[in-house]
């Protein structure tokens, strides 16, 4: 048994609690206790003591949008004239990117991403991926990758029709492959969870997309997609098929209670009806959308409407402080009103986000109470104003970042203390990296 305690305990969830000089219980993955350090090493005096030493005691965070694969686009340049649309971004850097990678470089990229997230804090991730010339595999490795971090993940092939057929199909039967591959948990959270990963409608036929949906339905999962992140995807589908992405989507049976829409940036209110009559999940990424300029996604509205949105980073960052506070910004911004977006962003960030964790691992996650899944975080924040139930989200939206985050736990295992990751030579893989990302960078420049 293991004792984590001497902290600011903040149980989040349903039984929302900050208890000073709190501590938790953790056995076999699973929190069995929760109260004061003094009650709880009173009650287990045999258990290990992790000490917070007046940091803040809180669950891990949850990333429901990310991309590993993107590890070694960091200082990577584009040749040629800077790209003015989404859709040159996407022809001009993550498609010629994710071409140029082996099983190797997945591994790698993958690793490292986990490794960034968890030092700051996230210790759940869904992994969006794609390497078309290493597709067979590729889902094992970021999971050998996720379990020597010490990372939940649920992780997906990006199916796509953009390199042909062919490797449409090799994508289909690597999701397939793997989501057959994992064993069920009973009574406790998995590490491991998979869905149908697929690109986006403007790169996918109703062909492809019917043979996915199909597969998904025979496994029992859902789809994991970008939703009309760019104008140029809602152009396209209303162009090629008469209807907005989403319906196209929801008509293909693409949408439902266990599928990821990511983005949604460009939205009506027939759409985001429909996302909250199916019950789809939509991943909120507001920093990625700023970076690449395509408009800010009408989340407040959305979550108003009954959608479920949680909040994602697309690969921008790894930080998701850093990504709920731009969160609660943006939409500040957008509206031209400053009381907007509090109670919305609290709600994706600590809300959804735990419900999307629990209903893919299994078990629950996301809270600090008895039978929940032992996932928690250390942060080195010691507030110098009265930190309570009623307002933690302003503490971590203006006083906590990634960087301040020393220990975490996951699946009652300490997977890293004092900021180094404790499963594999951090200093090894990334001297690997540099390798490896040269001769990417080197494929990447020779492609057309």
């Amino acid at each position: 048994m293991l004792i984590v305690g001497n902290g600011n305990l903040v149980t989040l969830g349903g039984d929302h609690r900050v208890i000073a000089g709190g501590a938790v219980a953790v056995e076999d993955g699973l929190l069995v206790d929760v109260g004061t350090t003094k009650a709880l090493r009173a009650r287990h005096k045999k258990a290990e003591f992790l000490d917070a030493a007046r940091a803040v005691i809180m669950p891990g965070l949850i990333n429901i949008h990310a991309h590993g694969y993107g590890a070694f686009a960091r200082g990577l340049a584009i040749p040629g004239e800077p790209p003015r649309t989404f859709l040159q971004i996407l022809q001009g850097l993550w498609w010629k990117l994710d071409r140029a990678l082996t099983l190797e470089d997945v591994y790698v990229c993958a690793a490292l991403g986990f490794i960034d997230g968890l030092r700051n804090g996230t210790t759940s991730v869904f992994d969006h991926h794609a390497s078309p010339k290493a597709i067979a595999g590729s889902l094992d490795e970021e999971a050998r990758a996720a379990g020597e971090v010490g990372v939940r993940a649920c992780v997906c092939y990006e199916v796509s029709d953009r390199d042909g057929p062919g490797r449409a199909a090799e994508g289909i039967e690597e999701n397939v492959r793997f989501i057959r591959s994992l064993q069920g948990h009973a009574g406790r959270p998995g590490l491991l969870a998979g869905c149908m990963g697929l690109h986006a409608s403007l790169t996918l036929s109703d062909a492809t997309l019917a043979r996915a949906v199909q597969e998904a339905g025979k496994l029992g999962v859902g789809c994991h997609v970008h939703v009309a992140e760019g104008p140029e995807d809602g152009a396209d589908s209303v162009a090629r098929y008469g209807k907005s992405v989403v319906k196209r989507l929801a008509d293909l049976g693409v949408l439902g209670s266990r599928s990821i829409a990511a983005h949604c940036v460009h939205v009506d209110q027939e759409d985001i009806d429909l996302l909250a009559h199916t019950r789809t999940i939509v991943a909120h990424n507001a920093q990625s959308n700023m970076s690449n300029a395509v408009g800010v996604a009408p989340a407040l509205a959305m979550v108003g409407k009954g959608v479920r949105v949680g909040l994602g980073t697309d690969g921008f960052t790894t930080d998701l402080f850093e990504a709920a506070a731009s969160t609660n910004i943006v939409h500040k911004l957008a509206a031209r009103d400053p009381s907007v977006g509090w109670m919305e962003g609290q709600r994706m960030a600590l809300g959804t986000n735990a419900e999307v964790a629990t209903e893919f691992f299994g078990g629950r996650l996301g809270a600090l109470a008895p039978g929940y899944g032992a996932d928690l975080i250390i942060v080195d924040y010691d507030p110098y104003t009265a930190m309570n139930e009623g307002n933690f989200w302003g503490h971590m939206l203006f006083g906590m970042r990634g960087g301040q985050v020393r220990h975490a736990v996951v699946d009652g295992r300490v997977v890293m203390r004092d900021r180094q990751v404790l499963g594999l030579d951090e200093a090894r893989l990334r001297a690997r990296a540099r390798t490896l990302s040269k001769k990417v960078w080197e494929r990447f420049a020779a492609m057309p």
